[in-house]
């Protein structure tokens, strides 16, 4: 089964300084954050943000590409975590035939905010995920899951590298 998430926000790991994107389902009941690479980063962050470059990026152009082609990206779903590393999938529909391209989990969720399409987290994924099993377990980790679900706008507002 798949849980539909929204991207929260994107922040910087106060410990490691790597940049992470953090998903909350729509129902807010779940917290996922996965942490990327800072060219990613800036990918989704240029996205939420609705900044234009002068030339288009990567994942603008793969967008380009998919509509020059006719190509429907129907969603993403981030469905694997395996040694602590998510994989995903990009489900796209081509005149009535359905094919999954796997992804980055990164390039997946910036490619999905520019084509505005939902985004999906396998509930297995959810359930074996070390940082979102410790924001379940309210006794173990109330401080951390308070943290995360307390994040506010301006914590999740301009990323900076």
């Amino acid at each position: 089964m798949e849980v539909e998430m929204k991207i929260r926000g994107l922040m910087m790991d106060p410990v490691t300084q790597m940049p992470i994107v953090v998903l909350k389902d729509v129902q807010g009941h779940a917290i996922l954050p996965i942490w990327v690479g800072a060219y990613e980063a800036n990918a989704i962050a240029l996205e939420i943000e609705k900044v234009q470059t002068p030339r288009p990026m990567t994942h603008d152009l793969l967008k380009n590409v998919f509509l020059g082609l006719d190509v429907r990206v129907q969603k993403i779903v981030v469905n694997d975590l395996r040694d602590d590393t998510f994989f995903a999938l990009i489900w796209v529909e081509r005149e009535g035939e359905l094919m999954s391209i796997d992804s980055r989990p990164s390039d997946a969720l910036a490619l999905a905010l520019r084509m505005d399409c939902p985004i999906f987290v396998d509930e297995q994924v959810l359930k074996s995920s070390k940082v979102s099993t410790a924001l379940a377990e309210r006794n173990t980790n109330e401080q951390l899951r308070n943290w995360l679900e307390g994040l506010s706008d301006e914590d999740l507002g301009r990323y900076k590298m």
